[in-house]
């Protein structure tokens, strides 16, 4: 296995887990193009600098974000939300107990007046379907985001697709919704299994870090608190697992993908997004 510890990591000021999708293997030979896609924990604490190289040094032009609509209205705006090149598009990827066609534009005139009482609880809520009660914890969230939020797992990837430059997917640690959405477009560019495996499990070169930043939000300190930084650290057992269950119920995650409408056509136009 290639290592992908090296020359891929995008320093930045305000995030902890932003890397590229670039440089990665692929089964024939090749290797992901780098630029296109990165990956990212939460935004909200950019420098100036930081939007400065993201803009106009690397050329981002769309952020994808998978947090709930309590999460970006509990956060507020960051600082990518006031450059008018850059388009901000919203997949949650956790049942909530609201709905907001454009949270974005919510976010502009009533911070937190519509939020539904409660809903602060299904920021971060672990959920699992009945067949699924026997895999780990983070196994069975990753398989209810597939099964729970299809539509938007799948409208993260067209994102991905169309974006007319460099895209940057992201949700609260860059980890987990992320991880998932990423395990499938890197599946798509036909990188190997191990490797999606080994690209999940980078996190943990910035657990700690990633944990501090997390912990200093008042949106995210009581998960933070809770559980101890091993807990949150990603293994990578869990993608492996992940994985494995697609190609057991679907032949791969290119199955699973066909069976939700993300087809041929798409696949291809996202191939050679992250290829060519």
């Amino acid at each position: 296995m290639t290592s992908t510890r090296t020359g891929r990591w995008v320093r930045l000021d305000g995030t902890t887990n932003t890397r590229d999708l670039g440089g990665l293997p692929t089964a024939d030979g090749g290797r992901t193009a780098p630029g296109r896609i990165l990956r990212s924990d939460n935004l909200q604490t950019l420098s100036e600098d930081d939007v400065r190289r993201l803009v106009d040094d690397i050329g981002l032009r769309e952020v994808i974000d998978l947090r709930t609509s309590a999460e970006i209205l509990l956060e507020g705006r960051g600082p990518l939300r006031d450059v008018d090149a850059v388009t901000h598009r919203h997949f949650g990827l956790i049942p909530e107990r609201g709905h907001h066609t454009d949270v974005f534009a919510v976010e502009d005139d009533d911070p937190l007046g519509d939020l539904p009482s409660g809903w602060m609880e299904t920021i971060l809520p672990r959920q699992a379907a009945e067949h699924d009660q026997a895999e780990p914890p983070a196994v069975r969230s990753y398989l209810g985001y597939l099964g729970d939020c299809s539509d938007n797992v799948v409208g993260a990837l067209r994102a991905l697709t169309e974006a007319p430059g460099t895209a940057v997917v992201h949700c609260a640690a860059g980890k987990d919704r992320t991880g998932v959405v990423v395990a499938l477009a890197l599946s798509v560019a036909g990188v190997p299994h191990d490797e999606i495996v080994a690209d999940y499990a980078m996190t943990a070169d910035v657990i700690d870090a990633l944990v501090a930043k997390l912990a200093a939000s008042p949106t995210y300190a009581e998960d933070m608190e809770q559980r101890d930084v091993a807990s949150h650290t990603p293994r990578a057992e869990t993608m492996d697992r992940v994985l494995t269950l697609l190609d057991e119920r679907f032949g791969g995650a290119i199955g699973w993908l066909d069976a939700h409408g993300f087809g041929a056509a798409e696949r291809a136009a996202l191939r050679s997004r992250l290829r060519d």
